[in-house]
């Protein structure tokens, strides 16, 4: 009930003084619960009435002083939990800033560099839903929160009676995969670009036509095809001969479009050796990758549009070249849901080819380039979903994955033209062969997803077995000088090496790693069948050798690397040195595994010449460390596994 005008209308005296006066009725008028005006000797009703007025009742008093307690006791109680979380919001705070960056020593594991020291990062307890197992063990969990390899106690356990070393935990079991990197961005100028509205600036016109002309005279057109230049230049014009073209929300979509492309431009196209790419002032890419971000909230609130989605998958490019994965897969879940959205899922069938010029045809080329999208998309989340053991989006139960018309054939003819950059091939190449992308989507479903867990050791090996000679079909189907070998050694050359071959490559014994790393899980290693162990043994083994030709073969082809790609690269060789690292344990006495100490040693150096040709700010050297750390730590440990095998069987 609302009080009166009367009540609300009194002092603060008045009502205390009212509180403070204890009104008594007789027994009578209380028990007929009527005003009684307390009369003596009798009150008004009783002596109209001739009854005796009496007070006879027993008046209970409230207990305000326990009532009092209570209450203080919980806002004592409030205010303890507030300070205990107070308390922990600051320590989490300080573990996860930055410290000063103090000089020391230069170490084995510091690629070169005068590391600082860093305080311990903290564990989490959370979980993921892809295990890491390994001869039957299940090691840990890759997962972007729980990190990766070791975090289990029963793989810490093993590692120590493996090795007789107790593990620096902080150094095997950081907070996420050596492979992931954090994006740190510069809060306070872009609180500044904010509030002068500099942040929502066009470039400048011909800047961004000298940047949006070198891309489409680049291989990268191909390879990253993000944009139709033709589309492109529409949306150019747009903005910038609009009625409002210094509006700083005017067509959000297309101003996203712009800064989203600049920031790729500016990362990607650097690394780009080709002599006869057309050369273009340098722009920002992290400004412009703020901008377009700042841009999101508002693409997402409207209407799915071509320019939105190009927006949100250059984003999703950006951090994921940056190797910053936890954005890279929120950018593309965003993108698949827009992608859906638009039908880009289903297939569209190109019929004949279109003129630029025409007009009526402007809807087909808008939905080939949706389609276009789709793919690059695809490709892009099947790598993240695996560095980071995410569940996919795009599945073959809810997409359609026939290939483009003429795909399969004019691919690897037009992976010849990167030794004849004048000539660039007219279809999209993709980062990675469509069908590997496909093999990776049905390894994962088949092998790593939820249901896929619960798999007998039976289905588990008839899925490896049929994975397996899929590869194999689609190995034997590319052409001999393109075509990746079982095993790679130095014995045997590529003479057709370049930046597509080697990440074809490395591709290719990927899917052969996941593929029979998952015979790791089969519960016969811990029943012990002899007959089950051969072939569950032999799957693994192929796994591990897929790996150690994965760091021979980068070995070889360093020098065809451009620069600036370790973080696209890194997750290749860690994934390797992880299942090498683990063989070693498994089987310290085999001759093998000297070998593949001595792997591991090469590795660790080529990775530092790989980092040494990264440019890279202050903020990097924290993850660089994480790296240093880690492989340093796997190649102590499995020199100490050697020794006490070795130590072992002397004695």
């Amino acid at each position: 009930m609302y009080p009166s005008p009367t009540s609300a209308e009194r002092s603060e005296d008045e009502t205390r003084q009212t509180r403070k006066r204890t009104a008594r009725a007789c027994d009578a008028c209380y028990k007929r619960k009527i005003k009684c005006d307390a009369a003596v000797p009798q009150c008004n009703w009783c002596s109209h009435h001739n009854i005796p007025c009496t007070f006879e009742r027993v008046i209970h008093k409230r207990r305000k002083d326990t009532s009092n307690a209570i209450t203080q006791q919980k806002s004592t109680g409030l205010a303890e939990r507030i300070d205990r979380i107070e308390k922990l919001l600051t320590d989490s705070l300080f573990r996860e800033s930055t410290p000063n960056i103090s000089p020391s020593n230069a170490t084995p594991s510091s690629f070169g560099l005068n590391m600082p020291s860093f305080p311990p990062l903290g564990q989490s307890t959370l979980s993921s839903s892809v295990p890491l197992h390994f001869a039957g063990r299940e090691l840990s969990v890759v997962s972007l929160l729980t990190g990766i390899p070791l975090l289990l106690p029963e793989g810490q356990e093993w590692v120590q009676s493996r090795t007789g070393q107790k593990i620096d935990v902080e150094k095997l079991s950081p907070t996420r995969p050596p492979w992931v990197k954090q994006r740190a961005l510069d809060s306070f100028a872009m609180i500044h670009d904010l509030k002068t509205g500099a942040v929502f600036e066009l470039p400048d016109k011909s800047v961004l036509e000298l940047h949006v002309e070198r891309y489409r005279c680049s291989l990268m057109q191909s390879i990253f095809p993000i944009l139709d230049p033709d589309l492109f230049r529409e949306t150019i014009d747009a903005v910038y001969e609009g009625p409002y073209p210094d509006s700083h929300y005017a067509q959000v979509p297309l101003r996203g479009c712009i800064f989203a492309f600049l920031a790729f431009s500016s990362l990607v196209m650097d690394s780009c050796k080709d002599k006869n790419v057309l050369t273009a002032p340098p722009v920002e890419g992290e400004q412009y990758f703020t901008k377009a971000h700042l841009l999101l909230p508002q693409i997402l609130q409207g209407t799915p549009t071509l320019d939105g989605v190009q927006t949100i998958i250059m984003l999703a490019l950006f951090e994921l070249v940056t190797g910053s994965l936890q954005s890279a897969n929120y950018f593309g879940a965003l993108a698949a849901r827009m992608l859906f959205m638009l039908g880009a899922h289903t297939n569209y069938s190109e019929s004949n080819e279109y003129s630029a010029s025409s007009v009526s045809h402007l809807d087909c080329r808008v939905r080939r380039q949706l389609r276009v999208l789709f793919w690059l998309c695809f490709t892009m989340e099947k790598d993240v979903c695996i560095r980071i053991g995410q569940p996919q989006l795009f599945t073959e139960e809810n997409c359609d994955l026939t290939l483009p018309p003429g795909y399969v054939e004019q691919l690897y003819t037009s992976m010849q033209l990167h030794h004849c950059p004048h000539s660039l091939p007219g279809r999209p190449l993709y980062p990675v062969d469509l069908r590997l992308s496909i093999l990776k989507s049905r390894a994962s479903s088949a092998l790593y997803s939820f249901k896929a867990l619960k798999k007998s050791d039976a289905d588990l090996l008839k899925e490896i077995r049929e994975l397996d000679d899929e590869l194999e079909r689609w190995r034997v189907s590319v052409p001999l000088e393109w075509r990746p070998t079982l095993s790679f050694s130095h014995e045997t050359p590529n003479p057709n090496v370049s930046m597509h071959s080697v990440m074809l490559r490395l591709n290719y014994h990927l899917c052969m790693t996941i593929i029979h790393q998952a015979s790791s899980r089969c519960k016969s290693w811990a029943k012990g069948q002899s007959g089950v162990m051969d072939g569950v043994s032999s799957s693994l083994a192929l796994s591990v050798e897929a790996s150690r030709s994965t760091l021979l073969y980068l070995e070889a082809a360093e020098h065809v690397l451009v620069d600036g790609i370790f973080w696209t690269l890194i997750f290749y060789p860690m994934s390797a040195l992880l299942a090498i690292f683990c063989n070693i344990l498994q089987n310290p006495s085999d001759p093998q595994a000297t070998k593949d100490l001595g792997l591991l040693r090469t590795a660790t150096s080529m990775m530092e010449r790989l980092f040494s040709r990264q440019p890279f700010a202050v903020a990097e050297i924290v993850h660089i460390k994480l790296v240093a750390d880690f492989v340093s730590e796997l190649y102590r440990l499995a020199t100490c596994a050697i020794e006490k095998a070795w130590n072992e069987r002397s004695g």
